[in-house]
């Protein structure tokens, strides 16, 4: 009988370069979209009252271009969003998300990003991501991470590809930090992130808003911001939030729920990531404005 040889992280560093190579290429797709001049998306006038949505084409380029694909390169038993109601220890699956970014991919901006998570189900039949990969096109920036294997940021310009490793910030205090926030279009929910920012004024040097999460978590880990916060992301974000968890991880900063909690990838989430030196002071200020019933039970 042929021996089986014990996955390494490198292996999983390996698998995740080569799906790397695969969600760069949907990127350039949806980047010549971007640049496209005719008009790429109409806000949804359905459930006006929680903020417009976008129905982009290219999120189903997207989908039935990596769905196609990823199967040639590792096996996996499926992908998250069709995933059965229950799963056995060590079955994998792939959650290859939309645009991450909408908005600021509709109006043109550079800060959006293609993304892509691979779940693993553990002893306790509780999935958790082990590979992550953001992929913002139009900043030619790759940032991914496996486990066990490290962070990489990959940054392609026209004269050459450079690597680096991804490592978060030193700094020690909320005083004289950087930091970034994020929010939606529910009133409710928003108003929570604005009086988190407002109760800091004075502390940071300066409070980020840009998005997406996927591109704020990776720039938690490799020190562009000290911390990120954004109040009740919802289930559909949960590709970005995966993928940029595994880059905060194994660049060894921290990632939660406000209260301290693990992060719930079946459900709704209050997220703060830190470079793991400022989490306790910032949690401070995060926990004056704790998760509403009413919110929570929507």
């Amino acid at each position: 009988m042929e021996e089986t040889r014990e996955e390494t992280p490198q292996d999983l560093r390996n698998l995740a370069l080569k799906v790397a190579g695969l969600l760069e290429e949907a990127g350039q797709h949806a980047l010549h979209d971007q640049l496209n001049p005719r008009n790429l998306a109409q806000p949804s006038t359905e459930n006006a009252d929680r903020g417009p949505r976008y129905k982009l084409e290219v999120d189903n380029k997207i989908m039935r271009f990596m769905s196609a694909r990823i199967a040639d390169i590792a096996h996996f038993d499926g992908f998250w969003t069709t995933r059965p109601a229950e799963s056995r220890p060590g079955q994998r699956y792939w959650y290859i998300g939309k645009i991450d970014g909408v908005i600021n991919y509709v109006r043109r901006m550079s800060e959006w990003a293609v993304t892509a998570a691979l779940f693993e189900f553990g002893p306790d039949n509780e999935p958790k991501p082990i590979i992550g990969i953001v992929h913002a096109p139009a900043l030619g920036l790759t940032y991914l991470a496996a486990r066990g294997a490290g962070a990489v940021r990959i940054h392609k310009t026209a004269v050459g590809e450079k690597r680096d490793k991804v490592v978060p910030s030193m700094t020690s205090s909320l005083d004289g930090s950087v930091l970034s926030y994020g929010m939606s279009f529910i009133p409710s929910e928003s108003q929570r992130a604005l009086d988190v920012a407002s109760s800091l004024a004075g502390r940071p040097a300066d409070i980020k808003r840009v998005g997406p999460v996927s591109l704020d978590l990776c720039k938690v880990a490799d020190g562009t911001y000290d911390a990120y916060f954004e109040p009740m992301l919802h289930v559909w974000d949960i590709a970005g939030i995966a993928a940029g968890t595994v880059v905060v991880w194994e660049a060894q900063g921290t990632l939660s729920r406000w209260d301290g909690e693990r992060i719930h990838w079946r459900h709704d989430n209050d997220v703060v990531a830190s470079n793991g030196l400022i989490i306790r002071e910032l949690q401070h200020y995060l926990q004056q404005y704790p998760w509403l019933d009413s919110i929570n039970q929507r």
